[in-house]
């Protein structure tokens, strides 16, 4: 196993601690209501994104691990890149200071993620 790979799952690891630690923090500050996203009702296909997406970060660990140069390289580019996306286009729609500042933190993990596979030739 590359050292590479072993770089990789941890940047992923850290990028899915600092996720849940938002939400962590979002719970105890009472920024959350149970069921409700900005005032609506979550349906279960909106349950089912959420968990899609929280559990690509898990996903990358195992596969930055297993699977062969080539593919592993570009699915954590791939995946980094997508997630970079998603959480740059939610970030206004924040309003607390601490969520914000994590979310900058995701972002710094993904561009380190693509960092990293780039250059993994």
């Amino acid at each position: 196993m590359e050292a590479i790979q072993l770089k990789l799952s941890a940047l992923w690891i850290a990028l899915m601690l600092t996720y849940l630690l938002g939400d962590v923090l979002r719970i105890f500050s009472g920024d959350f209501k149970a069921g409700e996203i900005a005032g609506k009702q979550i349906s279960q296909v909106m349950y089912l994104g959420m968990a899609v997406l929280m559990v690509i970060p898990i996903v990358m660990v195992v596969l930055s691990l297993t699977l062969d140069q080539p593919v592993n390289r570009w699915a954590n580019i791939i995946f980094a890149i997508f997630l970079f996306l998603f959480n740059l286009v939610g970030l206004p729609t924040y309003p607390s200071a601490y969520d914000k500042f994590l979310i900058v933190v995701g972002l710094v993990w993904n561009v380190l993620i693509v960092w990293y596979a780039w250059g993994w030739v």
